[in-house]
Parts: C-alpha cells; structure tokens; sequence
C-alpha cells in the first residue's frame, strides 16, 4: 500500500470521528456553562440563585431541562382558537380597570391553557410547564412565574404586608403579555392551519411578523392604518377600550 493512499485513510478516519463527535455532542444538547447561558439567559442568573451560586449545579437542572424538553415541537392553533384566545386576553386587560386581581388570575389561566394547545405539558402540571416553557421561552417564561405568583399571593395591601398591590399586579400582567405573544406566534415548523393571517380573505395574508404583500388592484398610496386597527391584546392596561362610532 502505497503512503498516499494510508495518508488518505487517515484522513478519512480523522473525517469520520470529528463528525461522529459532533453529532454526539449535539444529542447531548448543551453541556457547557457559555451555551446554556447563551440559551436559557435570565433563566440561567434564577438557577445559579436558586443553587446559592453554584454554577455546576444550576448547570445539570438546566440540562436535564433541555434533555427532558429540547425535543418538544409545538403544535399549530387553529384559526377559532386562536381568535378565541386573543378575545380572552382583550377582556382581561380590560378587566384590570375595575377587577386586577380577577384580571391577573384569568391572565394565568390562559398562558396555562395556551401553552397546553400549543403542545406544552397540561396547565394542571404548573411546574412541569413551566420548565418546559423555560426551555423555549427562556427570556419570556419569568411573566407567567409572576402572574402565577400573584394569583396565589394573599389579599392585601403590599405596603402593610399583607399581599401584592395594584402595581405590582399590573407590572405581572404586562410581562405575562410577552409570553402571551410569543405563544401565539406559529413556530418554523407550524403547518398552515396555525399560520397567522392578515387581509380580509384575498389571500395576501402572512404569517405574523412577515411583511404583507399588496393586491395587484391596491392603491399607489394607502391610508394610514386607524387605532382600530392594532391587535386586540396590544389594548394597555389600565385603559377602557373607546367606543366606536
């Protein structure tokens, strides 16, 4: 055998072990402190508290969190319950005006069942929902931890002690809000059942965040889009919705 073709096998096997290393390390999922930091972001910081700064053991939960949940793949929401789910976030906002508490309770209870529709484990399992959320919505999960939180806190007055006040209450709802969003955004591998659309049924609608195409018939210049036009959990808290004329 000649040296330039045991050159060659050696560069072959080089090839094959490297490309076996890589994809074994990416079966593992992330095993060092740089990646699961880049991953779960503020959710790294609450582990590393959580384990009274001990990194390498705030480093295996969130491991065994990507191993138990990084495979998950979210299911598409159909057209009813996505209109649905939008008309229950509206209300809540809009209840906060006259009823926080009731507000930020219903808020919880939709980001349970909205992360149960979307694939997630069920609503009744709250912390096992919520580390699977982590491990997908690592940078928006802290909103539903803290509507959750105020939900089950005692009746009072924050400044004596006794429970969560209307601040607090509204600052919960408003973070929750991104959660909210996130979830109803359809995923890369969502079909086209859970797609988002926008228009008035033309077919020029797109899926959320993409730009809209015009009709071939539209208008050189068209009129500036109306307050009645933004999403209706974009609605701010504390405000009653104007009636229309």
């Amino acid at each position: 055998m000649s040296t330039g073709v045991i050159i060659a096998l050696i560069v072959v096997v080089a090839v094959v072990l490297v490309a076996a290393a890589v994809l074994a390390l990416r079966a593992r999922g992330p095993q060092h402190g740089g990646s699961l930091k880049r991953r779960f972001g503020p959710e790294y910081d609450l582990a590393v508290a959580r384990h009274d700064g001990d990194t390498k053991a705030a480093e295996r939960e969130l491991t065994e969190r990507v191993r138990r949940h990084g495979s998950l793949r979210t299911r598409p929401l159909e057209s009813a319950e996505r209109e649905r789910f939008e008309a229950r976030w509206t209300a809540a906002q809009e209840r906060f005006v006259d009823s926080p508490r009731e507000a930020v309770a219903e808020a919880d209870r939709l980001l349970a069942e909205l992360a149960g529709a979307r694939g997630f484990p069920d609503g009744g399992q709250y912390e096992e929902q919520l580390t699977a959320l982590s491990v997908h919505h690592a940078h928006h999960v802290e909103g539903y931890r803290r509507v959750h939180r105020v939900t089950h806190a005692r009746v009072g007055h924050a400044r004596d002690g006794g429970g969560v006040g209307t601040e607090e209450m509204r600052a919960s709802m408003v973070e929750a809000r991104a959660l909210f969003e996130a979830l109803m955004r359809p995923a890369r591998h969502d079909g086209g059942d859970g797609r988002r659309r926008t228009g008035t049924g033309t077919g020029t609608g797109t899926e959320a965040g993409e730009p809209a195409q015009a009709p071939a018939t539209a208008p050189a210049t068209a009129p500036a889009p109306t307050p009645a036009a933004r999403a209706p959990h974009g609605w701010s808290l504390g405000k009653r919705r104007p009636k229309e004329s």
